[in-house]
């Protein structure tokens, strides 16, 4: 049943993605010729205001047919410039296309605000520990404890890292784990008195995270009920959040140099479909606020996962879309159809390695499960 709840999260995510094209199509005048939930044959469709509208058997997602998307085969084959007519995609002011491209992960960053509006309106309830820390090598005398050869001492309460309010020990794992392979300006409350220390985070090289060597103190379990915001407020946190997460993105991309294991850090889709089952069968088995919140923070972190993946600047993804159309308008003239042509076999070639390399990580992980 959880991969049932993760084929439907990763269809509606895909969905939302190419709706954000079709509005762009239909602003500048593109015609939509077919719209289909789903892929493969066709189930049922009806045509309506000039777009076929359709059903197809495998869920997993949709797609979004605009007039023009074969012209650039039909100019190669005839060896031609690409003749296109005004209401097709490249009949419109290269401008407009790469609008038009920029339109699904646009919309793919829009659903991760909406994700994180929504859990600012609605709060959440978590168990969590307090901010004194105990020294991770005190109990487990095999670990590297970076805060101990950084100064630090077991029943410290950590108040702030780099000059960033701590709350509690979720709020140091949040902060460290971000900042991996860094000096973090660590201050601390101790027997009374404030005090400043560097620490400079290992990186995990198997998560790619950040550590410093501190556990919680065990015995300062305590429950907490997140800040809720009115709409307006809470329209802005997710707005912070998203543009947060996408910083985050890119340094998890940036931390990928630096030896970090490859099929622990990029997963394939088998992976994301279990993972977001996974998310929602035990976040609504225990209640529906949980579950919501859970789900909700993993769809926005997929979104912006999405709207990163596909801005990249590579033929076939909507990014290679959007720089050649902003060639074409700096320019002021088409790019030939064989140089279009022919470095799609470079996007073509990135993405089956991306989607192999996922695949043969997904399959590790699975077994390693079984074990």
């Amino acid at each position: 049943m959880k991969w049932l709840y993760g084929l439907l999260c990763l269809f509606f995510l895909v969905l939302f993605h190419e709706f954000g094209h079709f509005l762009a199509a239909k602003l500048f005048g593109v015609k939509v010729e077919s719209f289909s939930i789903g892929y493969g044959p066709i189930l049922i469709h009806k045509t309506f205001k000039g777009t076929d509208w359709r059903l197809s058997l495998f869920p997993l997602g949709g797609y979004c047919g605009m007039k023009g998307e074969k012209e650039l085969q039909n100019a190669l084959e005839n060896n031609t410039e690409i003749i296109a007519d005004k209401d097709s995609l490249f009949g419109v002011h290269p401008f407009k296309r790469a609008i038009v491209g920029f339109s699904g992960p646009f919309f793919n960053f829009l659903f991760a605000v909406i994700c994180y509006s929504i859990i600012a309106m609605t709060g959440y309830t978590y168990y969590t520990y307090s901010n004194k820390i105990t020294l991770a090598d005190d109990i487990y005398p095999e670990i590297h404890s970076a805060a101990r050869d950084g100064g630090l001492l077991s029943g410290d309460e950590i108040i702030s890292i780099n000059n960033k309010k701590i709350n509690d020990f979720s709020d140091i794992i949040t902060t460290v784990s971000s900042n991996p392979d860094k000096n973090l300006e660590i201050t601390v409350l101790r027997e009374g008195t404030k005090k400043t220390f560097l620490v400079h985070s290992d990186l995990d090289k198997e998560s790619g995270t950040g550590k410093i060597g501190v556990t919680a103190d065990k015995n300062s379990l305590i429950k907490k009920d997140s800040e809720t915001y009115s709409f307006f407020p809470a329209l802005y946190h997710g707005v912070i959040e998203s543009v947060n997460m996408i910083g985050l993105t890119f340094k998890g991309i940036g931390i990928l140099f630096k030896g970090v294991k490859l099929e622990n850090a990029v997963s394939g889709p088998a992976r994301i479909t279990d993972m977001l089952g996974s998310t929602v069968k035990e976040g609504f088995s225990e209640g529906f606020k949980t579950g919501i919140v859970s789900i909700l923070e993993l769809l926005g972190v997929i979104s912006i996962s999405l709207f990163i993946m596909n801005l990249l600047p590579i033929p076939v993804l909507d990014g290679g879309l959007i720089l050649f159309a902003l060639i074409e308008t700096i320019l002021r003239k088409r790019i030939s159809p064989k140089v279009q042509y022919y470095t799609q076999f470079i996007g073509i070639g990135f993405i089956a390695l991306l989607f192999i390399f996922g695949l043969s990580s997904d399959i590790k992980y699975f077994i390693g499960k079984l074990k």
